[in-house]
């Protein structure tokens, strides 16, 4: 039985209070990241295990957060399947300049052996649990097949996803052949961070609501299903989180996850009615609420402790990934007000 408060309420077991992490909770919003950052380019401090420890470890020093989530991107999986990925910084994010438009494309991926082409990611998971000292879980994770497709046809991060939604009404069979390569590399990479010592998997499906319900259903949550029944250790909670993706609650919670991750538009309240007890719930404070003042915060974060209500199985998070503008004193109010108003609830 896992004695980490965070496993514990990822299992639904009881727990004295809530647990607590912030999604992309090592980031330039800690100065400790950004002096890391001054030294070495993204791609590099992704690709170097000691210091991708260094700062997956940062904001629990820091901020005291009940899990530690590893340091790395979605993104190296498709760089794994052969494309080339560029990170230019201050101009608009990761991109592929040679994004996958046609069959041909798609048929020259191929699925790689994480301990040949993601080592970097695996030694980093192991040097991450020996610095921690089992203080806090560590926790892995994958961008989920369609949001990775998403990138890898589109070429970068976009408003409407446009040339992939074109790519689905035009070729549906070669979307569904890209999304079972993706499928089959997602799947092996969770599986080998659970082997390099990850306690906890998070699968990021963060354009899955670009997508209509019933599209949402067959070209990403399919997907999603396919790769939580992969993985090997049916003892390492599975954490499925879906942005914009409040219209397929119930069919998310059926997915074969542990954890249902929730963003900032849903009512935890009524999430937690759909769920019906099946899963564990995370989530799920507006990013923005950080900017306020402290009174306010505490205010929000008091506000969907009650929405929840009492019992197990729920992690305290954002909705999103913590801003980079927010005050270090901000988060740290956060992670104070979860542990000291939580507990009347367990």
């Amino acid at each position: 039985m896992p004695e980490h408060l965070f496993l514990k309420a990822c299992l639904r077991q009881p727990v004295p209070r809530t647990p607590v992490w912030i999604m992309r909770q090592a980031g330039r919003y800690l100065p400790e990241y950004r002096a890391v950052r001054a030294k070495v380019d993204f791609l590099t401090l992704c690709k170097t295990p000691d210091l991708a420890a260094q700062v997956t470890i940062q904001p629990v020093d820091v901020l005291g957060v009940d899990a530690a989530i590893i340091f790395s991107d979605i993104l190296v999986v498709p760089e794994s399947m052969g494309m080339k990925l560029v990170v230019e910084e201050n101009k608009g994010g990761p991109r592929f300049p040679d994004p996958l438009r046609k069959p041909a494309d798609i048929r020259k991926l191929r699925v790689p052996d994480p301990a040949e082409k993601l080592s970097f990611v695996t030694d980093a998971i192991r040097l991450t649990r020996k610095l921690l000292d089992d203080r806090v879980p560590l926790i892995g994770f994958s961008g989920s097949p369609w949001t990775l497709a998403a990138y890898m046809v589109e070429g970068r991060g976009s408003e409407n996803f446009q040339t992939v939604k074109e790519f689905i009404r035009a070729a549906p069979k070669d979307v569904h052949e890209l999304l079972e390569k993706l499928s089959r590399a997602v799947s092996a990479y969770l599986n080998a961070q659970i082997e390099a010592g990850a306690q906890a998997l998070q699968i990021f499906d963060t354009w899955g609501g670009t997508l209509p319900a019933e599209l949402f259903r067959e070209f990403s949550l399919r997907s999603i299903e396919h790769v939580v029944a992969s993985i090997g250790r049916k003892d390492i909670p599975v954490i499925v989180f879906c942005k914009d993706c409040g219209h397929s609650i119930d069919a998310i919670a059926s997915c074969g996850c542990h954890v249902v991750g929730l963003d900032w538009t849903v009512d935890i309240g009524n999430a937690r009615k759909a769920v019906g007890g099946r899963v564990a719930l995370q989530g799920n404070l507006d990013p923005t609420v950080l900017h306020s003042d402290p009174k306010t915060i505490r205010e929000n974060v008091k506000m969907i402790l009650a929405e929840y209500g009492k019992g197990p199985g729920h992690v305290f998070n954002l909705g999103h990934g913590i801003p980079p503008d927010v005050p270090v004193e901000h988060a740290k109010e956060l992670v104070r007000a979860v542990k000291e108003e939580s507990p009347r609830y367990h």
